[in-house]
């Protein structure tokens, strides 16, 4: 039988010629990639760190924020999205918009554009290209604030009050749905049906994806339910590359591109996504120290390619052996499969993945867009 070909490509990402060198998990990463955020925004013009801040700062938003201060004290996973707002040293949370405008940056002004349209641009980039940008941090915000519902029939006592925790399921509903709504808005405002096609299907794919994700992140549900490595990498990018994808399309759309020059940046998205999923899902694993106690998801990609690598019946027989007085070990977890390929099989995937991004954007012209695009995408083979 002959090998996926992810599994037999090396990580030549390392040996593409690009400008920086970039970390972004590392123990250092923090630091190192805020670096480099700060250095691909003052590509793009200004900080895609304060895309959302006009909506976020809105008198509505800002009574949530009041009422938000209630959940204080409790576990409720709303204070965590929130405290990333105003503080996250990763500057992950507007990663999705930067990666919009640099590739709008990249591809330039198209042929088919009329020369009055170019005279809008600033910084190499049109006005409805950054609005773009905005309303998919919009939604990824959105969606990031609605995982924050908790299932109150599994709360424990450390969780907090019960008439807390239903306060902060209300607030995560409303918020969430706020921050849509104005996307929404904005997203009819571009005038192009075409893009209001494109980020429409993709909060559908968002929803799809996670439902299928909920489903399958469960110890009892994985007992029974298989995930394999195809079936992963569709819900991946339903729930984790839909929508950076469909935008980088998106963008091409606004500014007349064609349609190989579209296809290329939903290619670059797409990748780029999986390889920054699969590198996330592998940190528990390239990071943890034995008998380190971490957490993980059940769906994390090592842990579904060990399932479909070593049966069903083996992975049962690992799983109750993991557990002591029935509560489940994780550091015996991470030990056990980092025995076997899930592992390996992962890291060759998001190899696989950074190249695929690489390959797509070396057809646009070269730039200082391109090459921070270039080493994003390295950045995701790093462990």
């Amino acid at each position: 039988m002959i090998a996926p070909t992810w599994t037999r490509l090396p990580c030549l990402v390392r040996s593409m010629p690009v400008q920086r060198t970039l970390s972004l998990f590392s123990s250092s990463g923090p630091s190192n990639w805020s670096k480099v955020v700060s250095d691909a925004e003052k590509i793009v013009g200004y900080p895609t760190s304060f895309m959302s801040l006009r909506c976020l700062l809105s008198d509505e938003l800002s009574n949530v924020a009041m009422h938000v201060r209630k959940l204080v004290g409790t576990q409720h996973p709303l204070l965590n999205t929130a405290r990333g707002f105003v503080y996250d040293s990763r500057n992950n949370l507007q990663m999705r918009g930067l990666v919009v405008l640099l590739l709008s940056k990249a591809a330039g002004p198209s042929h088919a554009a009329s020369d009055l349209l170019a005279q809008d641009m600033v910084s190499g980039i049109y006005p409805s290209q950054r609005n773009l940008a905005e309303i998919t941090e919009l939604i990824h915000t959105a969606f990031l604030v609605h995982r924050g519902i908790v299932n109150l029939k599994e709360l424990t006592v450390c969780d907090g009050p019960l008439k807390d925790m239903e306060f902060g399921n209300k607030m995560a509903v409303l918020s969430g749905d706020f921050l849509l709504a104005n996307a929404c808005t904005g997203l009819a405002q571009l005038n192009n049906t075409k893009v209001v096609e494109l980020i429409s299907s993709a909060i559908g794919d968002l929803v799809q994806g996670i439902y299928s994700e909920n489903s399958n992140n469960n110890e009892e549900n994985n007992l029974s339910a298989g995930v394999d490595t195809a079936t992963w990498e569709e819900q991946t990018f339903l729930s984790h590359g839909a929508l950076l994808a469909k935008s980088c399309q998106a963008a091409m759309e606004l500014a007349q591109h064609d349609k190989k020059s579209q296809r290329l940046a939903y290619k670059y998205g797409k990748h780029l996504s999986l390889g920054h999923k699969l590198n996330s899902d592998l940190q528990p694993f390239v990071k943890s120290n034995m008998g380190e106690q971490v957490a993980f998801s059940f769906s994390a990609a090592p842990v579904v390619f060990h399932r479909h690598i070593v049966g069903q019946e083996r992975w049962q027989q690992q799983l109750h052996q993991a557990k002591t007085r029935n509560q489940l070990d994780y550091s015996k977890l991470v030990a056990t499969v980092k025995s076997e390929k899930g592992v390996s099989s992962a890291v060759n995937l998001c190899c696989y993945h950074g190249n695929k991004a690489l390959e797509a954007i070396q057809a646009f012209p070269s730039s200082e867009a391109r090459s921070a695009l270039e080493n994003i995408a390295s950045a995701v083979t790093k462990f």
